[in-house]
């Protein structure tokens, strides 16, 4: 019984942590392929610097997750909407959390990621 408990808790946890955040919205690749014109849009690449010079989309700007809370401050507007991707989706997830608790208003996550561009 005990046991049930704690698989219950974590499934919870997990489940929780993949559920988007309010005010953060959530595009496809092909959606994103719409967008990338789009000069009015900050385009954001989170992964480390060698996934982003293995391959990326060139409208997007490297900044690496772990350095995004300084960057994002000094090199974003925080009136212009962001699109963030990584290689799943789950580190631009928890970027966009992050940004979203910056005071950033407007921000879009790419699911599936760099996985789902091909």
């Amino acid at each position: 019984m005990d046991f049930l408990i704690v698989l219950a808790i974590v499934g919870i946890f997990f489940a929780w942590r993949l559920i988007p955040t309010k005010g953060i919205k959530q595009i496809s690749t092909a959606d994103l392929k719409k967008q990338l014109q789009d000069q009015s849009k900050q385009f954001i690449d989170v992964r480390t610097p060698s996934e982003y010079k293995i391959n990326h989309i060139r409208a997007f700007k490297n900044m690496p997750l772990h350095t995004l809370s300084t960057q994002a401050e000094q090199k974003l507007e925080k009136d212009k909407e962001v699109i963030v991707i990584c290689q799943s989706g789950m580190r631009s997830m928890k970027a966009s959390k992050l940004l979203k608790k910056q005071g950033f208003k407007n921000i879009t996550n790419i699911k599936g990621g760099m996985s789902a561009w091909y």
